[in-house]
C-alpha cells in the first residue's frame, strides 16, 4: 500500500490518491486534493479561502502551516459599505450571513498551497493538474454539494456557478486559468502580481476593506502544534491564535480513560454561541505507507458572492463567530480566531492516526467523538466515523439517533445523522501496518486506499 486518503467528495480523494499511486508522498495527495476541492466542494472552499495543514513528516517533528484568513484594511480609504445581510433557511433553522465587499478578508489558499508543496515531492505544476482537467470539462454535482447550493442559492449565483443541481455538469474556466497560474508561478500572481492587484483595486472601489498592501503582506506562519497525551499516544493539533485546537485539547485534558457519555459532556462543557452555524467547511486526511501524514481543513465561510479573476473570495469579516467583539473589531494583519482543528496522533511506530473535521463550532467535539472511539473504544475509522454523535452548545444539548442523553440538559433529538454534527474525515493505521480510513457519511465523505 502506498497510502490512504479521506476528504470530503470522492473527486477530491481520488485526486490525491492519484499523487500517492505516482509515488508522491502524503503532502504531495493533501495539496492535489486540496486544490481539487477548490473544484469540487466550491461553495466550501476556494482559491479565495484559507485554512490550516498539519504536516508530520516520518521520524520528525510535526508543524503546522497557517495560511488563515487576515483581517484587512492596510492603507484603506474612503467608506466602507455595509455588511449585505441574506437569510438562509436550513433543516429546522434559519441563519443569517453577511456578504459583500466588506466581508472579504485577505485569502491564504494560494500561499497555503505554495508553502505546502515545499514539503513534498511533485512540483506545484502536478499538483494542480486535476483541479485543472475538472475546472475545465466540469464534473457532475453530487448529491452534497447540491444540497449545500441549495441552501447558499443567492451566493452561489452571483459567485457565477452555473450548476445547481445533481447531476447537472459544472464548468469553471475562469477557475481552471487561475488554477494554471498557480501552478506555472506559484503564489506570487494572486497576492503582489496582476491577479491580486484586480482583486484588491475591484473590492476598493466596490467599497471594501481589503487592499493591494493586505496582499502584498501575507505570509503563511509555520507554528509549533499543540500537545497533549491520551491513551498513551500524542495528538498534536492546531495552536493560537486558533482556538480550534486549544478547545480540543482542553477537552482531551478532562476526560479520563474509557469515558462514559457523561465524561464527554463534562468534557464538552466549554462555553460556545451561533450554534445554527452551517460550518462551510471541508477537511482532508492522507497518511502514505512511508509514515507521512497530512491533516488539512479550508473554509470559504459561507463566500462573499463575489469572484474575481476564478477566486470566490470569502466572507470571514462578515462571520459573527469570528468576530466577538463586534465586526470590523479586528486589527489591519490579524490572524481570524477558527475552530479549525487539523490533527495527528503519533505513537512508538509513527503516525496513527490523522483526522479533522467540518462544521463550524462543532469541530472540536466532532474530532474529540471520532478519537474517543479509536484510542478508547477500539473501533476501525469507518465505525468511529459513522457512529451518533452530540455536541453540547452552552446549557443545551444536541444528539443524533443512537444516543440517549445521560443528561438532565434540555435535549433536541436529530431524527437522522445530520451534517450540524461535522465531516469528519478519518485514516489509519493499525498495529497490523493495515491502512484504512474512514469517509463522513453526514458531508459525503469519501475513502480511497491505494
Amino acid at each position: 500500500m502506498r497510502g490512504a486518503i479521506a476528504a470530503g467528495h470522492p473527486l477530491t480523494a481520488q485526486a490525491g490518491a492519484a499523487l500517492l499511486r505516482a509515488g508522491g508522498n502524503a503532502v504531495d495527495a493533501a495539496v492535489a486534493a486540496m486544490l481539487t476541492s477548490c473544484v469540487t466542494e466550491p461553495l466550501l472552499t476556494g482559491l479565495g479561502a484559507a485554512g490550516y495543514m498539519m504536516i508530520a513528516p516520518a521520524g520528525k517533528t510535526p508543524v503546522l502551516l497557517d495560511f488563515s484568513a487576515q483581517a484587512p484594511g492596510r492603507g484603506a480609504v474612503g467608506t466602507r459599505v455595509p455588511l449585505d445581510p441574506i437569510v438562509v433557511h436550513f433543516g429546522d433553522a434559519e441563519q443569517e450571513f453577511h456578504v459583500g465587499p466588506s466581508s472579504v478578508a485577505a485569502y491564504g489558499m494560494p500561499a497555503g498551497a505554495a508553502a505546502a508543496a515545499r514539503y513534498g515531492t511533485a512540483p506545484l505544476e502536478e499538483l494542480v493538474a486535476t483541479a485543472v482537467k475538472h475546472a475545465r470539462e466540469g464534473h457532475r454535482v453530487n448529491r452534497y454539494q447540491a444540497y449545500v447550493t441549495a441552501l447558499l442559492l443567492p451566493l452561489a449565483h452571483s459567485a457565477g456557478l452555473t450548476a445547481f443541481e445533481e447531476g447537472e455538469l459544472l464548468v469553471q474556466p475562469e477557475l481552471a486559468e487561475a488554477l494554471v497560474r498557480l501552478g506555472r508561478d506559484g503564489a506570487a500572481p494572486f497576492y503582489t502580481g496582476d491577479i491580486g492587484a484586480a482583486i484588491a483595486d475591484t473590492i476598493s472601489a466596490s467599497g471594501g476593506d481589503l487592499t493591494r498592501a493586505d496582499l502584498a503582506a501575507y505570509e503563511v506562519i509555520e507554528r509549533e502544534p499543540l500537545h497533549v497525551r491520551h491513551r498513551g499516544r500524542d495528538i498534536h493539533t492546531n495552536p493560537p491564535p486558533a482556538a480550534g485546537g486549544a478547545v480540543l485539547t482542553q477537552m482531551l485534558e478532562a476526560l479520563p480513560d474509557n469515558p462514559s457519555q457523561a465524561d464527554l459532556i463534562r468534557a464538552m462543557a466549554t462555553p460556545k454561541s451561533h450554534l445554527n452555524r452551517l460550518g462551510s467547511t471541508t477537511h482532508i486526511s492522507v497518511l502514505d505507507a512511508d509514515g507521512t501524514a497530512c491533516s488539512v481543513t479550508t473554509t470559504n465561510g459561507a463566500g462573499s458572492g463575489i469572484s474575481i479573476a476564478g477566486l470566490h473570495l470569502n466572507n470571514m469579516m462578515g462571520e459573527e463567530d469570528l468576530s466577538p467583539d463586534g465586526f470590523f473589531s479586528h486589527a489591519p494583519g490579524d490572524r481570524l480566531p477558527s475552530s479549525m482543528a487539523p490533527t495527528v496522533v503519533t505513537g512508538g511506530g509513527g503516525a496513527e492516526l490523522v483526522l479533522g473535521s467540518a462544521g463550524s463550532n462543532r469541530i472540536p467535539g466532532a474530532v474529540l467523538q471520532v478519537l474517543v472511539n479509536v484510542l478508547d473504544r477500539g473501533m476501525p475509522a469507518q465505525e468511529a466515523v459513522d457512529a451518533p454523535r452530540l455536541h453540547l452548545g452552552g446549557d443545551h444539548l444536541h444528539v443524533e439517533p443512537g444516543i440517549r442523553p445521560e443528561s438532565e440538559l434540555p435535549v433536541t433529538r436529530f431524527r437522522a445523522p445530520n451534517m450540524f454534527f461535522g465531516g469528519c474525515q478519518v485514516v489509519e493505521r493499525t498495529g497490523s501496518g493495515l491502512l484504512r480510513g474512514g469517509g463522513d457519511h453526514r458531508r459525503d465523505g469519501a475513502v480511497v486506499v491505494v
